[in-house]
C-alpha cells in the first residue's frame, strides 16, 4: 500500500525541496509543482510533490494519519 503525505516545503532549490512532517525530512521533486513555495503544505507520494493544499487541511489529514497508525 502506498500513502501520499502532507508535508511542509521548508527548502526549494530548483526543481528540488526539502519537505518536513511529523519530524521527518525529505528531499521531494518539485517537477510536477513548479508553483511551490516555502512554507506550502504538499501532498508527497513516491518521492513527488504531487498537490498543494492549505495548512487546515494538512494538519486535519496529519492527525487521521496519527490516529491510523496508532491503533
Amino acid at each position: 500500500m502506498c500513502l501520499a503525505v502532507p508535508m511542509k516545503l521548508i527548502k526549494r532549490d530548483g526543481d528540488k525541496g526539502i519537505v518536513l512532517s511529523m519530524g521527518v525530512e525529505r528531499e521531494v521533486s518539485l517537477a510536477l509543482l513548479p508553483e511551490a513555495q516555502e512554507g506550502d503544505w504538499l501532498i508527497v507520494h513516491a518521492g513527488f510533490a504531487i498537490e498543494r493544499l492549505d495548512e487546515e487541511e494538512a494538519k486535519e489529514n496529519l492527525k487521521l494519519l496519527e490516529e491510523m497508525w496508532n491503533s
